[in-house]
């Protein structure tokens, strides 16, 4: 497939609408509440997301084969990952006014995930949902409409940047026929 492109420039993607001062603060301050229960939180995230695609499984081997949420609630690797990454997250979180750490910490989850692990970059996308959805749930009353507004532009920004870095990496999709 040829890139038809001005004076060389790389394929253009629509940035993600950076979030304003007072979202930055919203986020920040939500999160606060959330990172006092980050494990917890970090394994139901990935419980849910492992449970409702478990084709995501595939990238875990020390946890693929699990279909009980109970027990990968015990599972020792699940929790450290779950830790992993919500501390991704509060690195973005913590650095909100700084847009050149945010790209910086993104940019090496991206390309972890693209050159080492081989994720498809769409389970960011789909992750990106499940993180709102365990929020909104487990966090309801200080998840007004104006906190989901805020953190899914937060998502937003987090997907364009790890796909973002897994373009720069040339991440090139396999087939069907290939997984």
């Amino acid at each position: 497939m040829e890139k038809e492109r001005g004076e060389g420039e790389p394929e253009r993607r629509e940035r993600a609408e950076p979030l304003s001062d007072l979202e930055c603060n919203i986020v920040q301050n939500t999160w606060a509440r959330v990172y006092e229960s980050c494990e917890d939180v970090g394994v139901a995230i990935l419980i849910r997301f492992f449970v409702n695609f478990p084709s995501a499984k595939q990238y875990f081997s020390q946890f693929q084969d699990m279909e009980d949420p109970e027990e990968m609630e015990r599972s020792t690797q699940l929790r450290k990952h779950a830790c992993r990454v919500m501390n991704a997250i509060n690195s973005v979180v913590e650095n909100l006014h700084d847009p050149e750490k945010v790209s910086s910490v993104l940019a090496l989850v991206g390309k972890a995930h693209a050159l080492k692990h081989k994720v498809e970059p769409m389970y960011f996308k789909i992750l990106s949902g499940v993180i709102l959805e365990v929020l909104a749930d487990d966090f309801g009353e200080c998840f007004t409409p104006e906190v989901q507004t805020a953190w899914t532009k937060l998502m937003a920004v987090l997907y364009w940047h790890i796909t973002g870095a897994y373009q720069e990496v040339g991440w090139v999709k396999l087939s069907s026929s290939a997984v």
